[in-house]
């Protein structure tokens, strides 16, 4: 299954992690989703503040059910088979001072880079979702002005591709990447 080569030797689990859709709906355990957490809690940032928090809500309970109903009718056509969400908010200021913490959104995204790859090796299905209500979800999670709503993450244990749309199935596979030359200039910006 897994078709990506990287140019230079790097790990496994990068090129293996990818964003899928078909997931199973099967319960995942909170021991199981707390090594994800775990993994994230791990990740860098700045002056170390740690600046992400994570609220998660399992399938079939009424907070579930509020993240599902936040999101695009597109998603809603797949994320409903997941079995967890989690929203992924940082602070935007410093606990010690209250000062603009600039790297807030970056760190997040660190610490959310951590939760996926640790996602992968438990071979379970996490997948970003970012057209959703986000005013919605801060109403409903009291999500205070001072957090910045990141970024909705359905997660679940692997499901048929099969399940999905027509249209999905189409889109049910790993993608590759731009070029490093693409990416990457020495010296100078390139077009």
């Amino acid at each position: 299954m897994f078709n990506r080569v990287a140019k230079y030797p790097i790990e496994k689990i990068i090129l293996e992690r990818w964003s899928r859709r078909a997931m199973s709906g099967e319960p995942i355990e909170d021991t199981e989703l707390m090594r994800l957490f775990e993994a994230a809690r791990w990740a860098p940032s700045a002056r170390n503040s740690q600046p992400w928090r994570f609220i998660y809500a399992h399938k079939d309970t009424p907070a579930w059910k509020k993240f599902f109903e936040t999101l695009s009718d597109f998603n809603k056509g797949w994320a409903g088979n997941s079995s967890v969400y989690v929203l992924l908010i940082s602070c935007k200021t410093y606990e010690e001072d209250e000062t603009l913490a600039r790297f807030h959104s970056f760190d997040a995204g660190a610490a959310w880079q951590n939760l996926a790859l640790q996602g992968c090796a438990m071979g379970l299905a996490v997948r970003c979702i970012g057209s959703f209500d986000k005013e919605k979800i801060r109403r409903e999670f009291n999500i205070p002005d001072d957090f910045d709503i990141e970024v909705l993450v359905a997660i679940g244990k692997c499901g048929k591709k099969e399940n999905l749309s027509v249209a999905l199935q189409e889109k049910e596979t790993q993608t590759s990447r731009k070029s490093l030359e693409e990416i990457v200039f020495k010296d100078t910006f390139k077009k």
